[in-house]
């Protein structure tokens, strides 16, 4: 009889050894799922972030891509262009080492001018249309000059190849002036941007259209409303002399091949 009691402690003793047993293992278990789970966060934000830098590098390629695209449609227009002024550079180097030789100067000169007042003429008739009220006065100057008795030869050619020379320089200078042209089916006066031979835009007074020549197509034509900002900012740009400390977006056309 004296036993039972002590096996009842013993079975209490055991019963509460499994409890025990069995309240530290819920708390192992709850660790783990908790650990767990901080892990998969973890794991989760670290995917976020590489996704966002995927998202990012994917983002610059394609800018890059881009900007090597214009970098060399930029460069095969500089070439062409860069082409036509060795061209005139040649033709001026050949006409001053002529001029050296001044018995066959002094026999050919006079038709040598008009060729080029006449090519000169021509030029500008192609050329992208900007200043043409300047540009077709100094002609008939130098037309009229050559009909001249009081002006020496070398005068007269002086003259000639100073014409020239303006042309040349058009192609470099950035400039702005008002004129009148076609905008929606009427004439009207404008704000002109000369941006060299590249891009020749117009912005009307009051801010609200755009437009650009087409010198393919020889026509002008309006520009979106995108433009719009960048066009008066240039032509304010330009007003202030301030070319080289500035930067705008203009439409250009791209290089004939």
């Amino acid at each position: 009889m004296r036993l039972k009691p002590r096996t009842g402690a013993l079975l209490l003793s055991g019963l509460g050894g499994m409890l025990l047993c069995g309240l530290a293992n819920g708390q192992t278990v709850d660790a783990i799922i908790a650990a767990e789970e901080d892990r998969i966060q973890v794991a989760q934000q670290g995917q976020d972030e590489i996704d966002d830098i995927v998202s990012e590098t994917r983002s610059r390629f394609d800018e890059y891509q881009g900007l090597l695209k214009q970098i060399e449609n930029v460069q095969v227009y500089n070439r062409l262009l860069q082409n036509q002024i060795d061209d005139q550079n040649r033709t001026l180097d050949d006409l001053r080492n002529s001029i050296e030789e001044v018995t066959v100067i002094e026999r050919q000169i006079l038709p040598l001018m008009t060729r080029m007042i006449d090519g000169l003429e021509q030029f500008v008739e192609l050329d992208v249309p900007f200043l043409l009220d300047e540009r077709h006065e100094r002609i008939a100057d130098l037309k009229e000059l050559l009909n001249r008795s009081d002006v020496t030869a070398a005068e007269q050619f002086r003259n000639v190849m100073e014409a020239w020379q303006i042309e040349n320089d058009y192609g470099s200078a950035p400039e702005s002036y008002t004129a009148v042209v076609p905008v929606g089916g009427a004439d009207r006066e404008v704000d002109i941007l000369k941006i060299g031979r590249v891009a020749l835009l117009y912005l009307t007074p009051d801010g609200q259209q755009a437009g650009a020549w087409d010198q393919r197509n020889r026509e002008w034509v309006e520009l979106d409303e995108e433009f719009l900002a960048p066009i008066g900012q240039g032509l304010r740009v330009v007003d202030t002399g301030q070319v080289d400390q500035a930067m705008f977006v203009i439409p250009v056309a791209p290089p004939e091949e």
